[in-house]
């Protein structure tokens, strides 16, 4: 039988709110301007053009409470979103079928290396550079939907040392949760264990060490992290 060449790492997992159970990833898809306003402020088009995706990695999901302030970047921005757990997949999944492949939610914050992002914007080039970096995914517990239903609707905002900074309804979201899935189900098989973050209403902003952070999505609570 075949041997490792070294220890593969842990399989990502994420506390599931109130029981001892865990949840785990097994890839990050995130959403970009799905917020009407928010692509106005990222000198975007508001108007319902098809979507697009990049990606995070699974471990970038980070449950500590802790934001540690990346290197190689000086404009690093906050952006809280709503987190969508499959518990199945599939491909071509018809809108109408979507959520029933959706095991939960969860308060998330899709952090960014604005600088870098920007750079690689300008220069044509993905956006791993300015998003995917290590922890830059805070992520809260996951609350299944089972007890929470699926929220279509509800508060989305963010504080930063309790100053407002972003604000919205999910309800604003250009595309669906249903929609995101069947969409990323024709260029993907999608499987359990796949995580999507929804996009972020407008008011993101740059933090700095020192800084609190919290976010909130009505009735999956708030998640707070510190800037380290």
């Amino acid at each position: 039988m075949p041997a490792h060449v070294f220890a593969p790492p842990a399989v990502p997992c994420l506390p599931v709110v109130g029981t001892d159970a865990l949840f785990p990833v097994r890839r990050v898809f995130c959403i970009g301007r799905n917020y009407a306003a928010h692509a106005v402020e990222m000198g975007g088009d508001p108007d319902r053009e098809p979507p697009f995706f990049f990606q995070k990695n699974p471990d970038n999901l980070d449950p500590s409470g802790r934001f540690p302030y990346p290197p190689e970047s000086s404009d690093v921005h906050h952006e809280v979103e709503l987190a969508v757990m499959l518990g199945s997949g599939g491909t071509d999944i018809p809108v109408d079928e979507a959520m029933g492949h959706v095991w939960g939610y969860a308060v998330a914050l899709d952090m960014t290396r604005r600088d870098r992002q920007a750079e690689a914007k300008k220069a044509g080039r993905p956006w791993e550079v300015g998003k995917a970096f290590e922890q830059s995914a805070p992520v809260g517990p996951v609350h299944p939907a089972s007890t929470t239903g699926h929220p279509q609707a509800g508060r989305i905002a963010l504080t930063v040392n309790g100053d407002l900074r972003q604000e919205g309804d999910l309800n604003q979201m250009i595309w669906k949760v249903p929609e995101m899935i069947a969409v990323l189900s024709r260029h993907f098989a999608l499987a359990a264990g796949d995580v999507i973050l929804t996009g972020t209403p407008a008011g993101v902003g740059a933090v700095v060490h020192g800084d609190v952070m919290e976010a909130h999505i009505d009735g999956l609570g708030t998640l707070r992290v510190e800037v380290v």
